[in-house]
């Protein structure tokens, strides 16, 4: 599984630290970081993941290809 983000969608409410820390990151700016960028995510690690998708208010997370 991947994942894509629309950067400038995102606003930095932080719902996807909040339901996947190992996978999301905000920087001190409120900028988003992606640990696994252009990667699979591990398998153990899908359904949080899943979860930071389904968070986004803004819907700048979705699964991908």
């Amino acid at each position: 599984m991947k994942v894509d983000i629309e950067y400038a969608r995102c606003e930095g409410h932080g719902l996807c630290t909040m339901q996947a820390p190992d996978a999301f990151h905000l920087d001190d700016d409120g900028e988003l970081n992606y640990r696994f960028r252009g990667q699979d995510i591990p398998t153990d690690m899908e359904g949080d993941v899943r979860s930071a998708i389904d968070a986004c208010p803004v819907a700048a997370l979705s699964e991908g290809a």
